[in-house]
């Protein structure tokens, strides 16, 4: 009787526990309103403002419209018309080179300084903002100041060296390692403060640990550091190689895609073409393919990336 008494006792209280869950997960599922009024005007402005005219461009990328008056559908002709385009393959090539070299000096130069800023030095709080402070700075005003210095001080200050005295933006060849020199001076900023995240993870126990078996600096960095800032490395390697495919602003600032079209980028061409040049239909075809390749880019680099880490 007694054992009879304690399993209807033990069944309704589980029954209840089950209920009480059950109630739980019915409350959890259900948010509070307010959550949905604080998310949908994000939500609608993101559409309205990006992903509207995102599908704008596509629709028009499949007609000959110039920016204004009438148009009509011409099917693939625009796509087409891409691949035969000398000055479209020159601007790609160009953007690829660029942002290649960009991408290596720039987390080559982070990665010293962070490891720099993150030992133990004089004042290191205050060298940290410092070496931030290129981020925060406006890139077309800055584009500006270096304008000045490339056209006008370095000339004075090294009139021995052809390359210099002459106005290094002038010369068709190497007036793309002027940009180089402000995008990656201005990039370095963000990648030093994702290094200096990654290397504050590190236990300082590792290192005592591995001097103790007489590894030198050299060693450390090639068994400790970097394998333990592998991820940051390569999210500052995707951020990076993205953000100098779509170089606009330096460009704009020092030599205007000039001389000629020798430092013109896909987004230059776009703009122009789209915005000025009457191509608006074609340019905009030239955007789609853009987005495919950085995307395809990007997961190919995470992909490889993340091989490498198991690999660590």
């Amino acid at each position: 009787m007694t054992t009879l008494t304690e399993a209807v006792r033990a069944s309704s209280t589980g029954g209840a526990a089950k209920k009480r869950a059950s109630r739980m997960r019915s409350e959890t599922k259900r948010a509070p309103g307010a959550f949905y009024w604080m998310v949908w005007p994000a939500v609608i402005a993101f559409a309205f403002f990006h992903t509207l005219p995102v599908l704008v461009g596509i629709f028009f990328s499949f007609t000959n419209y110039p920016g204004y008056g009438d148009w009509n559908f011409v099917g693939l002709s625009n796509y087409v018309n891409l691949f035969k385009d000398s000055r479209i393959l020159n601007a790609y090539g160009f953007s690829f080179l660029f942002a290649i070299v960009a991408t290596i000096l720039t987390n080559v130069i982070s990665l010293a300084v962070a490891m720099g800023l993150n030992a133990k030095i004089k004042a290191r709080e205050f060298w940290r903002g410092v070496y931030f402070v290129p981020y925060i700075l406006a890139i077309l005003i800055i584009g500006y100041v270096f304008q000045f210095f490339f056209s006008n001080s370095l000339p004075k200050l090294l009139p021995n060296i052809p390359l210099f005295a002459d106005n290094i933006l002038t010369n068709e060849t190497w007036a793309w390692t002027a940009i180089v020199a402000l995008a990656v001076w201005q990039s370095c900023a963000f990648s030093i403060i994702i290094y200096l995240a990654g290397l504050q993870t590190i236990p300082a126990e590792l290192y005592e640990a591995a001097s103790l078996d007489g590894a030198r600096t050299w060693r450390q960095f090639w068994s400790i550091t970097f394998p333990l800032i592998s991820a940051f490395f390569s999210i500052n390697v995707v951020l990076s190689l993205k953000n100098f495919l779509q170089v606009f602003d330096p460009i704009v600032a020092l030599t205007n895609g000039g001389p000629g079209t020798a430092t013109e980028s896909v987004t230059l061409l776009i703009f122009r073409g789209g915005f000025s040049g009457g191509e608006f239909a074609y340019q905009s075809a030239n955007a789609v393919i853009f987005f495919i390749v950085i995307t395809v880019v990007s997961l190919f680099q995470f992909r490889v990336l993340q091989r490498r880490e198991a690999d660590f």
